[in-house]
């Protein structure tokens, strides 16, 4: 009984190995979901590897199906299936239709060949492993380049294909928010205003030229309004929605593309000066990191924390009061909340520190009007600069219009090249125009700050709160508050004008002494001057 028992115990043993090694993965793909309906479908190539698994005495114990571009690695099921062989090193084999199904780049390929998989390409008839001969692997890489090449032409030519179509004034891709994407007449894929979108998104850029809304309640503001996505018809929320549609030159009727300018064929949902204003508004907030709406909390972003280092936020109390406090980015800070109306009397003091007196007033406004040169030569350069380049684009118009009477060139070519120069001008113009008022304006208008600054700590409080942050940011930085104390460094050439004031101011008064002056303004409260100068 030994004899029989021993052999049976054999022969269930080399079945269990023969089952083992018989296990499989099923993989199948296609490109886009174009491919499934023009007859590369998922149910077909399941039907051919379920069929080839049956006759070859193969179980398929898992199944992954990707419907997507292979252009990359990382597909979903793909990266799915190599986990899956990764914990079950029991399983050495995958069934595929044929190679251009399993991978079409060369990472895929270097991966499946490191996990030493069995592969079995159904349509094709073949099997590679590591004992296949040189002759089918070498035939089996010149597939995979094969592969690889095609893909990588045919993304080539659909990015010509796009930049052409872009070149002829037509947006070649998905339309943002506030567009369609439509055929027009002549069955060509163009966009079109969107009637219900389009004037959310104008608004938009309207409240956003104010300069009086962050990023985050313009997000707000187009929640309001209604604003949609497009495919899951969720209200917008994300403020980089709304960053990338104000950043969206496609909505002043031009684009970039491929690091050109073009005009486009469709119509614009705000003005280019409306575009513009709204660059601007952005790029200041962004320089600066500070609230778009000083209006409502003077000293937001003028302050940081003299303990931490954090910002200095303010909040409003029982709907009237105005408080100041550390955010405590940083963790738990010391820094007690502080009042508004306490922070208006430290930086009054602050700014009656500058004693300009109408001598030292017409000697700072004397050397304003010296330093008026250099700028002037800076204005003058910009000025020669744009008017050599409006001048050349305007050659370039005359050159291109004569082509076009003589029909050297045609029309709709004329038309297109000289929308998007005419435009390339009107900016050159914009900006000389520009120039000039800033020139005009630029001595005339320091003078005046200058002169608001010098009386600014005269009923400081009462001053609107625009004005006020605009004579502290003239003067002031690397403000910090900490233990009811503000310390301040002014800029130049005030810091030399606080210098001269508190040196007149000491020598001035013989009685007190040289340490005293101007380092001991305020009492511990913070809310009394110990002396008034």
């Amino acid at each position: 009984m030994a004899k029989p028992r021993a052999k049976l115990r054999r022969t269930v043993a080399r079945a269990s190995v023969h089952h083992a090694l018989k296990k499989a993965v099923l993989y199948a793909r296609v490109s886009t979901s174009e491919q499934e309906r023009e007859g590369f479908s998922i149910p077909a190539q399941l039907k051919l590897l379920r069929d080839y698994a049956a006759i070859n005495d193969i179980d398929i114990v898992a199944e992954h199906v990707d419907v997507e571009t292979a252009r990359k690695a990382g597909r979903t099921e793909f990266e799915a299936m190599l986990a899956y062989l990764r914990r079950h090193p029991s399983v050495r084999m995958i069934l595929v239709e044929k190679t251009d199904r399993l991978y079409r780049n060369l990472k895929d390929w270097v991966t499946l060949d490191e996990l030493d998989i069995e592969i079995h390409l159904a349509k094709e008839g073949v099997v590679l492993s590591k004992d296949s001969r040189s002759s089918e692997k070498f035939m089996h890489g010149i597939k995979v380049l094969m592969a690889k090449n095609y893909i990588d032409n045919l993304s080539e030519e659909a990015r010509k294909g796009m930049t052409e179509k872009a070149a002829q004034g037509y947006w070649p891709t998905l339309a943002p928010l506030g567009y369609r994407n439509i055929r027009n007449d002549a069955g060509r894929k163009v966009i079109a205003v969107d009637p219900e979108i389009a004037p959310i998104i104008a608004r938009l850029f309207e409240l956003c030229g104010t300069g009086n809304f962050s990023i985050n309640e313009l997000a707000a503001k187009a929640r309001e309004l209604g604003l949609r996505y497009r495919r899951s018809g969720k209200l917008v929320s994300s403020t980089s929605t709304i960053f990338y549609i104000l950043r969206n030159r496609l909505y002043t009727g031009s684009y970039e593309w491929d690091g050109k300018l073009y005009q486009g064929l469709h119509d614009p949902i705000v003005s280019l000066e409306a575009w513009e204003l709204a660059q601007e508004v952005i790029d200041g907030r962004s320089a600066s990191n500070v609230r778009a709406s000083p209006k409502d909390f003077v000293y937001t972003g003028l302050m940081t924390c003299g303990h931490c280092g954090c910002a200095m936020v303010a909040e409003i109390k029982k709907q009237k009061y105005i408080y100041y406090h550390c955010t405590g980015f940083k963790g738990k800070c010391p820094e007690r909340y502080v009042r508004q109306e306490a922070l208006d009397v430290h930086f009054e003091q602050m700014l009656s520190r500058l004693r300009l007196d109408d001598e030292i007033f017409g000697l700072v406004q004397r050397a304003l009007r010296e330093s008026h040169g250099d700028e002037s030569r800076e204005r003058d350069e910009a000025k020669a600069r744009l008017t050599a380049e409006a001048d050349k684009l305007q050659e370039r118009l005359d050159t291109i219009y004569l082509d076009k009477v003589d029909g050297r060139i045609t029309k709709e070519f004329h038309d297109r090249i000289a929308t998007t120069w005419r435009e390339e001008r009107a900016r050159a113009i914009r900006g000389l125009e520009h120039l000039n008022n800033a020139d005009e304006a630029y001595v005339d208008d320091g003078v005046a700050l200058l002169d608001v600054v010098r009386n600014a700590h005269k009923g400081f409080a009462e001053m609107a709160p625009e004005y006020r942050r605009r004579a502290l940011n003239l003067v002031l930085s690397n403000c910090t508050w900490a233990n009811d104390r503000l310390t301040v460094e002014f800029r130049q050439p005030f810091g030399m004008l606080e210098e001269l004031s508190r040196a007149a101011f000491t020598l001035g008064t013989p009685n007190q002494p040289q340490n005293e002056g101007f380092d001991s303004l305020v009492t511990p409260t913070g809310l009394e001057p110990v002396f008034s100068p």
